[in-house]
């Protein structure tokens, strides 16, 4: 049963740029290496982007990084930060899991054909006559099954099995079950009862060990509609993680090391990154960073499904470390002319981290992509918050309610662009889609003020929401800078409005740190254009850039 939690090879970390030697790089080397700005975006793409990037990076850069040309990876396109040892899932299944695993009112049943072509292909699998990429792993039949039964038994009738998915199962059911392992079949028809064929063998698997058994009774719960409770997920996960290692250590997870700072923000960007429009919660903690306002980012490399712009792409790219330890974390956060850290979820909880294939696999976002970005991997102090991002209406006050556990003192949920942290200067378009519009905020904060609180645990927290609204703090309307994948145009953008280049990327810099610490009830922030002049200040001044530069030269110092 636990092996459906994998796909079928070895867990292989994703590529990294080999540090071999000290960094010890002076702020004019960095800044001529970071001079990698192309004239046509199209110079990145294809043959010449190996060279192109070459070109990017000085040859003191590139002899003090020790880098080789295999090490050099494309700025243009996100997805040459995925690794090339995970296994590539089955397509024709993970196009079915994007239809048949969306939720009780997006899911959208397969067609006869599609039911057809999907078993098909499952059986063949099972039979052993696909190999390589075309095969479906473990992890995929778990998920396409999983979603099947859950339809069946829970859903509303527009999103059950279609006609014709009952027709294609009525046919292939009996060849799947003398195919498939008994712990798929089981999540295909737990009871015995979707497809009416009575006393089946399979409805009293149990599974072999104490661990599996456990895993087993909380699954007929779940596929039969149901919820667990906190204990019972909890106890569940214990069992199946950590994951087995490649190296047989699954890390250590202890108190995390305390910061000596008066604030600290903790974003919850998510994972997968940005794949249309500019990332700029980077530059907002260099921003934040200059007036105290210590700010922490975590998160991957490459992560699905939808494999965007990442923090850690654009760090790595500029020739930052991005394998530091929680404790050198804290240094940075701790160091004066620093004052932000990222931390990778490889270093912190290579557990969690090794799921990124499974991930992959099941196409649809776990829990735990809302859960992972509510995290305090370094703790401060002094006051801290939390700031997390999100899209889908409803998830902003589970979210909130995760903060409030963490006993932070500030938290703020921000309906960004592609359900980021980055709010808009945008107008809102008369089409926008229902539901929450962007730039929506919704958060709480402990202040001694005398209008209405929520008590929770003894903490007095005032709530509010909001839609915040550029034009009301002086900026223009301006259309969103898009960066479609490429890691090199998010970094260009960014860098361009931390040396004073006036534009989108500029103002929504400016908006998002400055509402930032406005929504958190920051020192100093009580007013929200005195907030915006501030932040516009770290930038006008050159001590953001800076801090950026000092973050890259200091990473590789930190022992």
């Amino acid at each position: 049963m636990k092996a459906l939690w994998n796909p079928e090879s070895s867990l292989s970390s994703i590529s990294s740029v080999n540090i071999s030697k000290p960094f010890e790089l002076s702020h004019k080397q960095i800044q001529y290496s970071l001079q990698f700005y192309p004239t046509h975006r199209d110079r990145w793409i294809g043959r010449k982007s190996r060279l192109n990037v070459k070109a990017a990076l000085d040859s003191a850069t590139i002899d003090q990084l020790g880098l080789k040309e295999s090490d050099i990876i494309n700025p243009a396109i996100t997805s040459s930060y995925r690794s090339s040892k995970f296994p590539k899932p089955n397509q024709t299944v993970l196009d079915a899991l994007t239809r048949v695993c969306t939720g009780p009112t997006q899911t959208k049943p397969l067609t006869e054909d599609q039911a057809y072509k999907v078993l098909d292909t499952i059986l063949k699998s099972a039979r052993g006559e696909l190999k390589d990429e075309e095969k479906v792993s473990k992890a995929q039949l778990g998920a396409f099954f999983a979603g099947m039964t859950i339809r069946a038994n829970a859903f509303p009738e527009a999103t059950q099995w279609s006609e014709g998915e009952r027709r294609a199962m009525n046919t292939f059911w009996p060849l799947l079950v003398r195919a498939l392992p008994p712990d798929v079949i089981f999540i295909a028809d737990p009871e015995g009862s979707i497809m009416g064929m009575g006393n089946s063998s399979w409805v009293q698997y149990g599974g072999s060990v104490a661990g599996e058994m456990r895993l087993v009774g909380a699954l007929r719960e779940v596929l039969a509609g149901g919820h667990l409770g906190y204990e019972e997920v909890q106890g569940v996960l214990r069992d199946v993680l950590p994951l087995k290692m490649e190296d047989n250590k699954a890390g250590e997870v202890g108190p995390p090391p305390v910061a000596d700072v008066r604030s600290l923000t903790h974003y919850g960007e998510p994972y997968d990154g940005n794949t249309r429009f500019f990332r700029s919660t980077l530059f907002v903690a260099a921003v934040r960073s200059c007036y105290g306002e210590s700010c922490l980012l975590h998160g991957v490399e490459w992560m699905p499904p939808k494999g965007g712009v990442t923090e850690e792409q654009m760090l790595k790219f500029m020739g930052a470390n991005t394998n530091l330890s929680l404790l050198q974390a804290k240094e940075l956060l701790e160091d004066e002319e620093v004052g932000f850290a990222y931390i990778s979820q490889r270093e912190a909880r290579p557990a969690l981290y090794s799921l990124i294939r499974l991930r992959e696999h099941i196409k649809k976002r776990p829990p735990l992509a809302t859960t992972e970005k509510i995290q305090q991997f370094v703790r401060a102090r002094g006051r801290e918050a939390i700031v997390a991002g999100f899209y889908h209406e409803a998830y902003e006050e589970p979210l909130l309610m995760l903060m409030k556990r963490r006993g932070v003192h500030s938290g703020l949920v921000v309906k960004g662009e592609e359900g980021a942290l980055s709010m808009t200067t945008r107008l809102r378009s008369v089409n926008a889609s229902k539901g929450l519009p962007v730039n929506y905020c919704s958060g709480f904060r402990s202040m001694s003020t005398e209008s209405t609180f929520e008590v929770d645990g003894g903490v007095s927290r005032q709530s509010f929401s909001l839609e915040v609204n550029a034009q009301d703090y002086g900026f223009d309307p301006t259309d969103t800078p898009r960066t479609d994948r490429s890691i090199s145009k998010n970094i260009e953008l960014g860098l361009a409005a931390l040396r004073g280049e006036k534009g989108p990327a500029y103002d929504r810099i400016i908006l998002n740190a400055g509402m930032a610490d406005h929504l958190l009830g920051c020192e100093g922030a009580e007013d929200a254009s005195v907030a915006m002049d501030r932040a516009r200040e770290a930038i006008d001044s050159g001590q953001a850039l800076k801090r950026i530069l000092n973050y890259i030269k200091i990473s590789h110092k930190l022992k």
